[in-house]
């Protein structure tokens, strides 16, 4: 592929939000290119392999939606597949809200390759039509600028090494780790602020530090198999990794390999341990492998034919924060993944040879398999790894703890909601979305620990998707402007999928008006109309107890 194409709109990165940008773009009849690197469109909902993390309002409660209709438009697709081509129990059936995996982390819990044959299906009819066409194992190398416009990215095929370019009017940034704002110089940032540069109760106290970065995961699927034995050669670092003590602050409870981990406020700890299939928990409590499985056996009608039960595994004992991914060459970013990939297979390993059992009794759990069938993958690890924190983009808002933070909040005298625990976030006049989930950093490679604090269900402004001096560049996914605090709260499914979307329809409205993005920001008018659109298209703008 040596030839250069023209498209009025380049998205790169095909996860929850660009995906969700695509859809927008061709609902509005305009024409664009994805560009992703893995083969599967969805990013942390398929290729990562991460159930979807959610707020109580995702599914609705009270009247209160908190997801757009196209992300829910999804996971009611997601629920007729497996409806439509499983046999499954007359109760399964009936079950409007249906959970195919039962895990206890979402009330979505799906094997990815669902996921991401539901997302074909939703642009089949738009990929035929030639609004969308997909570049898959495909990456951005470089990029040709013009004062402040991208003019072209240069995309490299990963398996030929081919390199060819693509001239579009707009550019959406919908990358896992904010690709495009390296390669084009675009103002952004990575790791942890100071508190002071945007007055954050929860900031680093000393320095900001580029370096300090959330861990990354690099998840694996499971089934288990009693009586049997499939115990892996040992991987290379188990040594290291099954007597590792992490010098966290504040403290780790003790080894990293352990069914002990930090309660949310550090100051004591909880076993979290694992029951495989076929013993069940007492009382339903909750444990390791109901947290994230994907598939559910007893949902099936014909139990001796039925597929095993599957776990999928994402959980802080294969949280990597030994070395940074951002502000790196090549070769070390390469070494970060695979040592990410190397600590979740000794992971694995402790699991099937020496993790203290449920009964009190025994250690190990030889029966466990590694199963890749449903993530699409030959070694049960997801085809690319769970990472949290982009670099992220200076915009014209920043979204901060002090819009989002409930402590913060309520410190400068935001009331409560009526009826409930918290207060609201920031009531932006240029709202695009809306998003609610705890503000959850996990352990940093600046060996500090994890921060879980309740967090506003908040507003996403329009500016916050918006580069400060580039004009025809598009946040339309983590990587928008969100500090290293917020950003804990808005890198999950639903609000990445808002974001893109959201992205798609000022794309779309941006060609067909003939306008910069930022001549939509700065015009009340405008900014009104492009909310009228995303109204239409089923994107809620505030809260119901917000005023307009």
């Amino acid at each position: 592929m040596n030839q250069s194409i023209k498209i009025p709109v380049l998205i790169l990165g095909g996860g929850a939000g660009g995906f969700a940008a695509a859809l927008a773009l061709a609902r509005e009849s305009v024409r664009c290119v994805i560009v992703e690197p893995t083969p599967w469109l969805g990013g942390q909902l398929t290729s990562q392999a991460v159930p979807p993390d959610e707020n109580p309002w995702i599914e609705g409660v009270d009247g209160v939606v908190s997801a757009t209709r196209s992300f829910r438009r999804f996971r009611a697709l997601v629920r007729e597949y497996y409806k439509n081509n499983r046999r499954l129990t007359k109760q399964a059936l009936r079950d409007p809200h249906l959970n195919p995996g039962g895990g206890w982390v979402s009330r979505l819990c799906f094997e990815p390759r669902v996921g991401q044959q539901v997302l074909m299906e939703m642009i089949e009819h738009w990929i035929g039509s030639g609004l969308i066409t997909l570049l898959m194992g495909c990456e951005p190398i470089a990029a040709e600028v013009d004062g402040d416009m991208v003019r072209s990215v240069k995309l490299r095929e990963i398996e030929s090494g081919e390199a060819f370019e693509i001239e579009a009017g707009l550019v959406l940034e919908a990358t896992e780790t904010g690709d495009l704002y390296e390669l084009a110089d675009i103002e952004h940032s990575i790791g942890a602020e100071h508190r002071d540069v945007f007055g954050e109760l929860h900031g680093r106290e000393d320095r900001t530090d580029p370096m300090d970065q959330q861990a990354i995961t690099w998840c694996f699927a499971m089934e288990h198999r009693p009586g049997e034995n499939h115990v892996i050669d040992q991987p290379a670092n188990y040594v290291f990794w099954r007597s590792y003590v992490p010098k966290l602050d504040p403290p780790w409870v003790g080894s990293w390999f352990s069914w002990s981990i930090n309660c949310h406020d550090h100051k004591q700890s909880r076993d979290l341990s694992l029951i495989p299939w076929p013993d069940e928990p007492a009382g339903g409590a909750w444990e390791l492998w109901r947290y994230r499985r994907i598939v559910d056996r007893s949902i099936y009608v014909d139990q001796q034919n039925a597929p095993p039960d599957v776990s999928l595994f994402n959980c802080v004992q294969m949280d990597y924060f030994q070395k940074p991914l951002l502000g790196v060459d090549r070769e070390q970013r390469n070494k970060a993944l695979e040592e990410a990939r190397q600590q979740a297979l000794c992971f694995f390993y402790w699991m099937q040879t020496e993790a203290p059992c449920h009964d009190g009794v025994g250690v190990g759990y030889p029966g466990l398999k590694l199963r890749g069938e449903e993530l699409g993958s030959k070694d049960g690890f997801a085809m690319a790894p769970y990472i949290r924190e982009p670099r992220r983009l200076t915009a014209r808002t920043m979204l901060t703890e002090a819009h989002v933070g409930h402590a913060q909040r309520f410190a400068q005298g935001v009331p409560l909601i009526e009826g409930m625990e918290m207060v609201s976030g920031e009531p932006f006049v240029d709202s695009i979305g809306i998003g609610h989930y705890p503000i959850d950093l996990h352990p940093s490679t600046a060996m500090r620990n994890s921060l879980y604090i309740p967090a506003s269900p908040f507003r996403i402004p329009l500016g916050a998707l918006l580069p400060v001096r580039v004009r025809n560049v598009i946040a339309a996914g983590k990587a928008l402007g969100v500090s290293h605090i917020a950003n804990g709260c808005t890198r999950l499914h639903p609000v990445e999928w808002n974001i893109g979307e959201s992205a798609g329809v000022l794309a779309a409205m941006c060609v067909q008006e003939k306008l910069e993005p930022a001549a939509v920001y700065e015009s009340p008018e405008r900014v009104r109309a492009l909310q009228q659109r995303l109204t239409e298209s089923g994107v809620p703008l505030r809260w119901p107890w917000e005023d307009a």
